[in-house]
């Protein structure tokens, strides 16, 4: 029944006659007749409205919400670029991330050191040194840094640095917070600094903190300290300088 149609590849129009494609060699116009005053006038009708469609959330199972409770979501975490250092967010499970304002590669994932260690570490992951590792000779920049062995390295953490061994710490530190626990003897030979410190063991070194320097009981720190508060509990002794400024100098800025 047809008579005419369009090609599906060059969109070309021609005419059908008796099932062959006969191509048009002119244009051809057809007029509508014209419209007398008894023909019957139809309205257009406005398509009806479109369903609404309601969305449907599944109802969690006993199952499932047993495992929300027991395995809750973990927050997201906080992350600071290593080269422009703004601060965005991550997904907690995530392994790497890269930087909205500089587009730089970050590292998301942990180490854990049992053995010799001599290779730079970067990654805003959290990093153990267990009792049996030792690192010497590299830069470690992370988030979380607990030492339980030897750590000979500079070191700069974005979150707490935790020391509960005994050892000498060769290189800078810079942390947020400094947290050196009971029974530890640990000696800096270059200054530290961070923004807050709680301090409660054998410590010796130069301390330049932002914040509050808290003694523990039973510490015996030797060295210099400049803070902006200091706390000095029951028990606790220090031999050296001290110095209280709200506005805490770094030791290479000027004085």
């Amino acid at each position: 029944m047809v008579i005419s149609t369009q090609c599906h590849g060059c969109r070309a129009n021609f005419q059908v006659h008796d099932g062959k494609a006969v191509v048009r060699t002119r244009p051809i116009a057809r007029l509508a007749k014209p419209r007398r005053d008894s023909d019957p006038v139809f309205e257009a009708v406005p398509p009806p409205p479109p369903p609404i469609f309601r969305s449907v959330l599944p109802v969690p199972t006993l199952r499932q919400r047993l495992f929300r409770l027991l395995f809750p979501p973990k927050p997201p975490r906080q992350i600071s670029c290593f080269d422009c250092g703004h601060h965005y967010t991550a997904a907690a499970e995530a392994q790497s991330s890269q930087c909205p304002r500089c587009c730089c590669y970050v590292s998301l994932l942990d180490y854990q050191i049992d053995g010799p260690w001599n290779r730079r570490i970067q990654t805003r992951g959290n990093v153990v040194i267990l009792k049996g590792g030792m690192v010497s000779g590299c830069v470690i920049q992370c988030h979380h840094l607990t030492v339980l062995g030897e750590l000979a390295s500079p070191v700069d953490c974005s979150g707490d640095l935790i020391i509960r061994g005994h050892g000498k710490v060769m290189g800078r530190v810079s942390c947020q917070h400094l947290r050196i626990q009971r029974r530890a003897r640990v000696e800096f030979f270059l200054p530290v600094t961070s923004a807050s410190a709680s301090i409660a063991g054998h410590v010796r070194g130069q301390f330049f903190c932002s914040g509050t320097v808290t003694l523990e009981r039973r510490t015996h720190l030797h060295g210099f300290i400049r803070a902006a508060a200091i706390v000095v509990k029951s028990g606790a002794k220090h031999i050296g300088t001290l110095e209280i400024s709200q506005a805490t100098s770094t030791p290479d800025d000027p004085k």
